[in-house]
């Protein structure tokens, strides 16, 4: 998904944020990543040393806070060997012996000036090509001042550019106040953050301060420190993938229910599937993407509600058994944990199946879940708007499920997404003669004269079965909606379950 990296530019190791930096960093300069502890500075510092490895490139990872040891061991949970690049201890090493093979020296003991010539000491011999240091928060705290700490980076930066090294140096943000010294001397900036929400997992999001020279991606980004180093979640901007589609309407797999819509689904366009608890969203919904399946399209499902075992048993009840699409790969199910997944993450999810997968027909089930799990996370209408869009243009049908509260009378959303869809479908319950039914109407669609009339619907074999027009059904957009017609109107009685 990610651009080709250009050969002039410096790969980070980590493919996304090579992506949201245009190509990688620009060589022979210097560069800051600052993040609090635990937010991945070391990973990435590492990931970038061994890159440049990989072709033929020297390495030198200065230490000036871990020990070899603890870098051996993060280095031994990503799977990686430390072997090709070369380890500058410059930490406290008590009980190491004579022929410990790094050099060992005391920063509590030795002036700034010091420190930093032994640094250039140890790049002089080496002749690397990227450099990593690890923390300026010991130069920092030697420098005692900030004009002698400025003008000791600004020696090292100068002295760096001579060497032709690609250097990044690692900041914990453990310095007081706001210190921008590093950000005005630094060709470029990337800062990583990690939060905690209410429930689940942290969130982890870095985005580039500065960079100059590059036309950068902008905004905060998503990203994991995975196995294997960092993975980067780019911010979805639907503007990227701008694509020319036809308009083809596709069934829905009811006859009665592609006329409801004018014709069927459209191809490149969002429905809204609205309705209380047990109506029937979800049969409607795998109705209209088993349709697709039979017609040999794939499909992804991304299920946040029930779980699958449920889905798949009510399914294959209603004589729509998913589990030979799920064996033949034309059908992705995955639940989903949203406690344990970020916006970005699951943007990206969307865009696999689309793009690796060629998903034609994507569900989201349901967007209450999807929404109201990540109360933490701020713009995500936003980011749902930019994931349609992206469909949208992609030629994908998305299938979009939104619960409301209460089952008859004052039923409500918990928030107002019909702006978002280009088709709305509501489903609703309502009485007559001692009974409670189900009915479904179109209430709105962009791309087609869609039927205004509404229908009772039931569940059976093969999905929804709708009847005719309830012409004697009154209030239907007001509190209470009722039928006053003749019983011989109505769908005979059957039983069927919602979903």
């Amino acid at each position: 998904m990610a651009q080709a990296i250009r050969s002039t530019q410096a790969s980070t190791g980590i493919s996304g944020l090579d992506y949201v930096l245009n190509g990688g960093l620009t060589p022979e300069r210097l560069y800051l990543v600052e993040g609090t502890p635990g937010t991945g500075k070391t990973t990435l510092g590492l990931g970038f040393l061994l890159t440049g490895a990989a072709i033929g490139q020297a390495g030198l990872y200065v230490t000036l806070a871990e020990t070899k040891v603890e870098l051996l061991a993060v280095a031994e949970t990503h799977g990686w060997s430390l072997d090709p690049i070369t380890v500058f201890e410059m930490v406290p090493a008590d009980g190491l012996g004579d022929d410990q093979e790094q050099t060992l020296l005391h920063p509590s003991e030795v002036e700034l000036g010091e420190t930093v010539r032994a640094i250039m000491a140890k790049v002089d011999e080496l002749r690397p090509a990227r450099v990593v240091i690890d923390s300026l928060s010991e130069l920092r705290l030697l420098a005692q001042s900030p004009i002698r700490y400025r003008r000791q980076i600004l020696a090292l930066k100068h002295f760096f550019s001579t060497r032709q090294c690609t250097v990044i140096v690692l900041d914990d943000k453990s310095g007081t106040g706001n210190d921008l010294q590093l950000h005005s001397i630094a060709h470029g900036v990337i800062a990583l953050e990690q939060t905690l929400s209410g429930f689940g997992a942290q969130r982890r999001r870095l985005h580039v301060v500065k960079m100059r020279g590059v036309r950068f991606r902008g905004g905060y980004h998503d990203f994991e420190i995975e196995r294997g180093g960092l993975t980067v979640y780019t911010r979805l901007t639907a503007a990227d993938y701008q694509a020319e589609h036809d308009l083809e309407i596709v069934s829905t797999g009811s006859e009665a229910f592609d006329a409801l819509l004018g014709g069927g689904l459209v191809r490149g366009t969002a429905t809204l599937f609205t309705g209380p608890a047990g109506v029937g969203k979800t049969t409607t919904t795998v109705q209209c993407m088993i349709a697709a399946l039979r017609r040999g399209e794939n499909a992804a499902y991304f299920l946040f509600d029930e779980r699958t075992p449920t889905l798949l048993a009510r399914s294959q009840a209603l004589g729509m058994d998913l589990h030979p699409y799920l064996a033949n790969g034309q059908l992705t199910l995955r639940a989903i944990d949203p406690a344990e997944l970020s916006p970005g993450e699951f943007a990206a999810t969307v865009r696999t199946a689309v793009e690796d997968d060629a998903a034609r027909i994507i569900v989201i089930d349901s967007l209450n879940a999807y929404l109201q799990s990540m109360p933490s996370e701020q713009f995500l209408m936003l980011q749902m708007h930019e994931l349609l869009t992206y469909l949208g243009q992609r030629g994908v049908a998305s299938l979009l499920i939104l619960g409301m509260h209460g089952i008859l009378g004052d039923v409500r959303a918990d928030i107002d997404l019909s702006y978002l869809a280009d088709t709305a479908v509501q489903l609703r319950y309502f009485e007559a003669f001692g009974a409670v039914r189900q009915a479904i109407s179109v209430i709105k669609t962009r791309t087609a004269r869609h039927e205004r009339t509404m229908r009772e619907f039931r569940i059976g074999d093969g999905g929804i079965h709708l009847g005719e027009p309830l012409a004697s059904f009154q209030n239907v957009l007001g509190i209470a909606p009722s039928f006053s017609g003749e019983s011989k109107a109505l769908l005979a009685r059957a039983d069927g379950g919602g979903g």
